[in-house]
């Protein structure tokens, strides 16, 4: 069996040249991807509809995007210029992580080469996120009576500020973070669990923290997980705090996805930030989370 693994094209959009965000990381990826026989082809999304958007969105929000009439101070909070080219992409990367779960929902496993946008909250985006795909996936699980209990494990260097927000009455999906306490944003919303790094933490103290916790979060009983598996975690991030080493983040994803395939509890697997100094370094440490889900099934 074959781990599925969402990508598309339409996952590289065209920003300004000097932005700090990789926008070509996401094609890279999938090269990578396939040049590695981790995945011999990828399933391919259909833009998330309005419908299932707007359980996560405000509609005036989603047409602000979908018309392109968001302000320029919005689109300056978000990072992105929004073209034609964004808002295909925002529409197509949110339906990925909508059919990686569902896939997941299949084979226990599943990823997508995108999302983890987890600072964009119900009426404006942030971060380099516009809409925020776990979120609106998690609610079309539920809305669907696929999923009942939810966990979202965001291990990003930046808080989900967006999934605490968007789930503060929601008592069926739990929002844990555990990011460095200095980093993005400045202004830190209350997740249901966070768990908040000191700068410069490495591999040993990291990994230890993750183990206790995820012993702590076996004690509830989800039935599905979105795994945001950030690697700007890294010690050469150009954005993130934290001294945890290739091997560190490897040894994460293995920890967290053993944890919950061994519990027979479906993951869905989503990118997260990264913003390595190296680009090829960044797209390895990224193809981790597919590796080792792929060696799991």
């Amino acid at each position: 069996m074959q781990l599925p693994v969402v990508n598309h094209p339409d996952y590289v959009a065209k920003i300004n040249d000097d932005n700090k965000f990789p926008i070509k990381k996401f094609g890279a990826l999938a090269n990578h991807l396939i040049k590695n026989k981790i995945v011999k082809k990828f399933h391919i999304p259909k833009e998330c509809s309005i419908e299932t958007m707007k359980t996560s969105h405000s509609i005036e929000y989603i047409n602000d995007i979908k018309n392109k009439t968001l302000d320029l101070q919005s689109q300056k909070k978000i990072g992105f210029p929004i073209n034609d080219s964004v808002v295909r992409r925002s529409f197509v990367a949110t339906g990925g992580t909508v059919l990686a779960s569902k896939l997941a929902l299949e084979s226990k496993l599943a990823c997508n080469t995108a999302g983890g946008s987890h600072h964009a909250t119900f009426n404006f985006g942030a971060g380099y996120c516009v809409f925020n795909d776990v979120a609106v996936a998690a609610n079309y699980l539920k809305n669907k009576r696929y999923s009942k209990k939810i966990l979202i494990l965001d291990l990003d260097v930046h808080q989900g500020n967006g999934n605490s927000e968007i789930f503060k009455n929601d008592k069926d999906v739990l929002t844990f973070s555990m990011h460095c306490a200095s980093n993005y944003p400045a202004k830190k919303s209350k997740s249901d669990i966070d768990i908040e790094l000191a700068e410069n933490m490495e591999d040993k103290e990291y990994i230890n923290i993750l183990n206790k916790n995820l012993k702590k979060l076996n004690e509830n009983n989800y039935d599905f997980v979105f795994y945001v598996a950030g690697v700007d975690i890294h010690f050469e991030d150009r954005l993130g705090k934290l001294k945890i080493t290739d091997e560190g983040i490897n040894t994460r994803d293995q920890i967290v996805i053993e944890n919950f395939h061994k519990k027979n509890i479906p993951l869905c697997g989503v990118l997260g930030g990264g913003y390595n100094r190296s680009f090829d370094k960044l797209i390895e440490l990224h193809s981790m989370l597919h590796k080792n889900c792929a060696q799991m099934i």
